[in-house]
């Protein structure tokens, strides 16, 4: 039997130096060989293919993915990376339905200048102190020096600031609210692909109010939108909830999160939204006549999700045969393999294949067909399997002889995702292709639950949060202490508060550090 090869290489660490400290070793060596399983045994026998076991070293297995899945690459800059096409295209999906959530909910796109004089960026002192380490600054252009040196966008806060100033005067000007798609550069010193880089795609809203209350209000609003889609279309099961004051934005009176259990028990910060109050309003002067001719300054918020998010979704539903996407932001739902070994049985095969996906197509599911011939279908399966395609359709002469199609699903590997016998009548095949693509984004949202929920421990005590982050999992514990026990709790443990959850437990608590009362519960992890 003939063996089939994937041209694919891994990706090492060489150039993205790793973010977490568990993992702080290069990963330049080929992946490691794949454990043996009676289901693939000619892909194990292939090194220059094999994706690290996630068991084995979950850094370089996501590094594997990354490459292999052909997401992106490294750029000529350390710790910077190009997107490929098919990386950009969940980042499309994502934007795709984000865009349609941010118009329904009244905000309107736009585009603020990547440049900005580091005045404003000092004119809010807690900002300027936040993002110092991390600002790329121009210091020459068109080959003399800058009278005032600017910064590299790093967040759009204060030249979102100074433009409000000029257009807002009156209450009848607000609320103003805008978001712009555009990148940041934010120069990391340790960096991971897309979950830290030193440039990144994101949207940021920053929106402008005339009371505490409808800013308080729309800070809720974007991060139950961000659950929402995490939830519905990522099948992320966040975690939604208010950050530490130690965690707080530079800049933010409240900062809002979701946070997200990785493969690895590791947290990810996976969108955050701001009530900045008036500290920037009253930094740059945004004031508005309020209806009894009185001149304030504006309540204000913002809101950003970023390409991270690409990297919360391989870490949450890859596995050792590669990515596996949910079918709602998925590029491809259905890659179609034609099978023939006889030249007769080409055109057959090939004309059904095409057929079907005309079929699928006009029913609006995202389909490709893989028709080329230097590849065996064992190959073809593999590759898309690696790509994370939900379902994968068979055909081959004795299913054109029959009129029907195999189905299989990426989410249950082998035999027991495998369906024969398909119907290829349209309405029969269009309505089993929806219903197993529903299943298969519910099921990757059901195991991700269920793997949160069981690597959550419910403590009262500092010895039990130490003892629950020591094997790597997450610690919920009532909690009132101060910022500086809060400090020596990552300083002894690595582990922060994520968030203190909105739903929150009944009855009166005790503070897990200081037996003091508690009025909330917090999250604690150690995180990317």
């Amino acid at each position: 039997m003939r063996q089939f090869r994937l041209p694919l290489r891994p990706l090492s660490a060489a150039n993205f130096s790793v973010q977490s400290s568990t993992v702080e070793k290069e990963v330049a060596a080929p992946a490691p060989e794949l454990e043996q399983s009676s289901q693939k045994p000619k892909l194990q026998q292939e090194k220059d293919r094999v994706i690290t076991p996630r068991s084995q070293d979950f850094n370089a297995w996501y590094l594997d993915i990354i490459a292999n899945a052909e997401l992106a690459d490294y750029g000529p800059v350390r710790g910077t990376m190009v997107i490929r096409p098919y990386g950009y295209a969940i980042w499309e999906a994502i934007q795709d339905i984000l865009n349609v959530k941010f118009k329904e909910t009244g905000h309107s796109n736009m585009y603020f200048p990547q440049f900005i004089p580091y005045s404003f960026i000092e004119k809010e002192a807690s900002h300027v102190e936040g993002f110092s380490p991390e600002l790329a600054l121009v210091t020459i252009g068109g080959g003399k020096e800058l009278e005032e040196k600017l910064v590299v966008r790093p967040t759009s806060e204060t030249i979102v600031n100074h433009m409000f100033t000029q257009w807002i005067h009156s209450y009848r000007d607000l609320p103003l609210m805008i978001n712009q798609w555009a990148n940041v550069t934010r120069w990391e010193m340790r960096t991971k692909p897309f979950v830290r880089t030193l440039e990144f795609l994101w949207q940021e809203g920053h929106t402008a109010h005339a009371t505490p209350e409808e800013a308080e209000k729309e800070a809720l609003q974007m991060i139950d939108v961000y659950t929402k889609f995490a939830f519905e279309q990522a099948a992320i099961p966040v975690i939604a909830g208010r950050k530490s004051k130690v965690e707080t934005f530079a800049g933010a009176s409240r900062t809002y999160t979701i946070e997200a259990m990785m493969g690895d028990r590791k947290a990810l910060q996976a969108g955050t939204s701001h009530n900045l109050g008036q500290n920037f309003s009253r930094a740059f002067g945004t004031q508005f006549t309020d209806e009894n001719g009185q001149r304030q300054h504006v309540w204000q918020t913002s809101w950003a999700i970023s390409t991270r998010f690409i990297g919360g979704i391989i870490m949450t539903h890859g596995d050792d045969a590669g990515l596996m996407l949910p079918p709602n932001l998925a590029p491809v739902q259905v890659i179609v393999v034609p099978i023939w070994k006889k030249a007769d049985e080409r055109t057959g095969v090939l004309d059904a294949a095409s057929s079907v996906k005309q079929t699928l197509q006009a029913a609006g599911i995202k389909v490709k067909i893989d028709d080329s011939e230097q590849r065996t279908p064992g190959w073809k399966f593999n590759f898309w399997e690696m790509k994370g395609v939900p379902l994968r359709i068979e055909i081959g002469p004795r299913d054109v002889s029959n009129g029907s199609v195999v189905v299989s699903r990426r989410d249950i590997p082998g035999k027991q995702g495998k369906v024969f016998g398909i119907s290829m009548e349209s309405s029969t095949l269009v309505a089993y292709i929806k219903g197993k693509l529903d299943e298969v984004q519910s099921s990757l949202l059901e195991r991700a639950i269920s793997f949160r929920d069981s690597n959550i421990v419910d403590v009262c005590s500092y010895s039990e949060l130490k003892e629950a982050i020591a094997q790597g999992k997450w610690a919920r514990g009532p909690w009132s202490a101060s910022d500086e026990e809060e400090l020596k709790v990552k300083e002894e443990t690595g582990a922060t508060i994520r968030c203190f959850p909105f739903e929150q437990p009944q009855g009166t608590k005790k503070c897990l550090m200081t037996g003091n009362p508690a009025d909330e519960v917090a999250l604690f992890a150690k995180s990317y």
